[in-house]
């Protein structure tokens, strides 16, 4: 026979694949792409079933089950009418860690997507299950007032209680942990990772890290012990509890603050505002270095009015020195159809905080412009220079202006 004649046993090897034994003959390419779509699929029930079994307990939660549960943490006391106990058909579990409030049915997930009712226990199928791990520099948080110049090991898990129509990391926030598979790591693997590659922060980002507290205090505690910073990159919704476990864990908080309109939250974001302002006040009392985004959309959250309102609510809340980033939207998710925010625009809504006595107001996500650099309050000089998401020039001696001596609010080594 012809060494380059195959046999018809060579053959059917070579084109099928054993399964259940016997031999399935991949005959034309369409039978192949199915066959590779059912492994898939296969793979991905076997990771579900894997994910729910071994994912651990989560926090911050009441069930139908909790020994003496107070009836009141869901039910009004017109709908209990006077009974010891509310009862239930089948066991429900109220999530507190966000301000969703998610009562959750069995096998269910509230709207986070990241944590789910079995049999009466909230699991968190994240923890442990970072989906993006990527080193950025701290400027593209955007951090610019902590530790400037500054790499961050960071990270995201799937899952957000928000679904905001303009968001930019859609893919990971709206995303379920069961459709990205991915290994389990530890929280000292990450902290050993942050380590080794010598950078000093390890930021929570990309999604909404609230969905993952756990994972992000375990990794945050390991962090402080190997003199690593942390810093959260987050919407703001979450309750005061959980918030208040954070701010003990992190060193730095930046909240986007999305629009100063309950109707722009509702609307555009599922979501309200009052949690977030709550959030803000929080960690401004707190001994965490907080800073502000607000990411300015055409049309639905860049009236004049509402970035005075904005201006106004921080100088008068948290006061002057809070850095706060008006951001350039570009075409994203759900609306494509509006146009990238003017520059003309945040350049208004910069100097309307600044009228307003906001001491660092910034333009963001427009590289080169002269509001991406920060400028000492008192004698107006320029003191950190940026180019895009870089640092390239720091004019601060012990946190105070070089030229001025006069202290700039921000942590600064």
């Amino acid at each position: 026979m012809n060494e380059q004649t195959l046999s018809r046993r060579k053959f059917i090897s070579k084109t099928s694949l054993f399964i259940g034994g016997s031999y399935i003959a991949l005959s034309s390419p369409g039978l192949i792409q199915n066959l590779y779509a059912w492994i898939d699929h296969q793979r991905q029930s076997d990771y579900k079933q894997e994910l729910y079994k071994n994912s651990p307990i989560a926090r911050y939660w009441l069930s139908t089950n909790t020994k003496n549960v107070n009836c009141l943490s869901c039910h009004s006391a017109s709908q209990i009418s006077g009974k010891k106990q509310f009862d239930h058909e089948e066991t429900l579990v109220k999530c507190l860690l966000c301000a969703q409030g998610c009562i959750i049915k069995e096998d269910e997930k509230g709207k986070c997507r990241a944590r789910i009712n079995i049999d009466g226990n909230l699991k968190s199928l994240v923890y442990g299950r970072p989906i993006a791990i990527h080193t950025d520099p701290i400027e593209k948080k955007p951090f610019y007032h902590f530790l400037p110049g500054s790499d961050a090991y960071s990270l995201a898990t799937s899952g957000c209680p928000l679904s905001c129509q303009f968001c930019q990391n859609w893919e990971i926030s709206q995303s379920k942990p069961e459709d990205v598979p991915v290994d389990y790591i530890p929280p000292e693997e990450i902290a050993t990772a942050a380590q080794s590659q010598k950078v000093p922060i390890i930021a929570f980002t990309y999604n909404e890290p609230t969905v993952f507290i756990e994972y992000l205090t375990d990794i945050s505690r390991l962090a402080r012990k190997k003199n690593l910073r942390s810093v959260l990159i987050s919407c703001g919704f979450m309750n005061e509890d959980p918030l208040k476990e954070m701010c003990e864990v992190l060193d730095a908080i930046k909240i986007d603050l999305k629009g100063f309109s309950e109707d722009f939250y509702r609307k555009v974001c599922s979501a309200e505002l009052k949690p977030v302002l709550r959030s803000i006040k929080q960690v401004s009392k707190s001994n965490v270095h907080l800073e502000i985004v607000n990411l300015v959309v055409p049309s639905l959250n860049d009236s004049n009015k509402m970035l005075t309102n904005l201006s106004d609510w921080i100088v008068g809340e948290i006061g002057p020195d809070v850095p706060i980033h008006f951001t350039r939207f570009h075409p994203d998710y759900k609306l494509l159809n509006l146009p990238p925010t003017p520059i003309e625009t945040l350049e208004s809504a910069r100097e309307i905080a600044m009228s307003k006595g906001v001491h660092y107001a910034y333009v963001g996500n427009v590289p080169g412009h002269q509001g991406n650099c920060t400028y000492c309050p008192k004698c107006g000089k320029e003191i950190i220079k940026r180019s895009g998401m870089f640092t390239t020039e720091i004019h601060l001696k012990n946190g105070k202006c070089e030229y001025c001596n006069y202290l700039i609010s921000g942590v600064w080594k």
